[in-house]
């Protein structure tokens, strides 16, 4: 499986982060709406990504429900039919939620900076350190802290668990 150093900040403002992100890539980002169903799971999370053009993806990963800068375990399957995809595995499964954003992606050397507007819950930040084999969960957290350092994001301002669980309790 894939690996990366993951982290996910409440934020003030986007607008305010956005051109310290800009600074630290260097290349004009990507903006993605993004549609995620999650479905039930033992080991891990599975969700569907779909996209605006039709396409999807398909993410199972496991990782701990820690604050701070925590390593991912993940797989990812692209898809052309998410919608069929979506039903086949909510009648298998079973659909527990769902998370709607829009997401400005930057790229600082091997990490996503992802600006992310969630309907129901507000502006975040994920960085996601991407691990090269056998490299050391400890190398891309350092790099997580430099990043969050030159974004202005302190440690009082990370959370743990998924969008999924931040909606879930907001439910009455």
């Amino acid at each position: 499986m894939a690996r990366n150093v993951e982290i996910k900040a409440q934020v003030d403002s986007l607008d305010a982060i956005e051109p310290l992100a800009a600074a630290l890539s260097g290349q004009e980002p990507v903006a993605i709406a993004q549609d995620d169903t999650f479905f039930a799971c033992t080991h891990g999370r599975l969700k569907l990504r779909a996209f605006a053009d039709g396409t999807g993806e398909l993410i199972f990963y496991q990782r701990a429900d820690d604050k701070g800068p925590k390593e991912s375990f993940y797989v990812i399957s692209p898809t052309d039919s998410p919608d069929t995809l979506r039903e086949a595995l909510t009648l298998a499964y079973g659909a527990i939620g769902r998370v709607k954003k829009q997401r400005v992606v930057f790229m600082a050397g091997r990490t996503r900076i992802h600006l992310d507007r969630v309907e129901g819950l507000g502006e975040f930040l994920e960085l996601e350190v991407v691990l090269r084999d056998g490299e050391s969960a400890s190398d891309g957290m350092e790099e997580a802290r430099t990043l969050m350092e030159g974004l202005g994001v302190s440690a009082k301002q990370l959370l743990s668990g998924a969008y999924l669980d931040l909606l879930a309790s907001r439910q009455p």
